[in-house]
């Protein structure tokens, strides 16, 4: 027996590479997908509900099954707005408006994905919760936005992905 290979996996990715994208259509199956910018922290999640499933065959030794999956996405983005006119970004403004909305205008149509082209893509619905940081007359208008998902997270071809290979831009290594 030799010494084992190491993998050839040697660059750490960042977690800036997520980039969050918002369905501005308004025609249902006709997606506009449009950049939510900003994103200053970036946190997808998918948490399992488990339930014991424990038999007498497991001799003592506790069995689990997972029964559900939950996803969410934390993310704090800069409150961006236009330098001459001072209003806000339209998709910054329709998850705040989806936040302080019921029934289906509360809901958003969001995708998220590796920007560098990794196999790393999602797609779903989410409920919107829009919390502004705060702060003092020296700070910076950040807004805390949780989207917890409300179906399926789907996972999609990556809308960056190249002709294959994966490239670090630069800059990004």
């Amino acid at each position: 027996m030799g010494t084992p290979t190491p993998p050839a996996e040697t660059v750490t990715a960042l977690a800036r590479r997520y980039r969050l994208e918002l369905d501005m259509g308004t025609t249902p199956g006709t997606p506009i997908w449009t950049l939510v910018p900003g994103v200053t922290e970036f946190t997808p999640k998918i948490e399992p509900t488990q339930q014991e499933v424990t038999t007498y065959d497991a001799e003592g030794w506790s069995e689990q099954a997972v029964t559900m999956l939950a996803w969410s996405i934390e993310t704090t983005i800069a409150h961006r707005a236009h330098p001459t006119t001072g209003i806000f970004n339209a998709a910054q403004e329709a998850l705040r408006k989806a936040s302080r909305s019921f029934g289906a205008k509360s809901y958003v149509r969001v995708r998220y994905y590796d920007r560098n082209g990794a196999p790393d893509a999602q797609e779903g619905s989410a409920l919107v919760t829009w919390e502004p940081d705060g702060g003092g007359p020296d700070e910076v208008d950040t807004i805390k936005v949780t989207l917890t998902g409300s179906g399926p997270l789907a996972e999609i071809t990556n809308p960056a992905a190249g002709g294959g290979t994966f490239a670090v831009k630069g800059g990004d290594a």
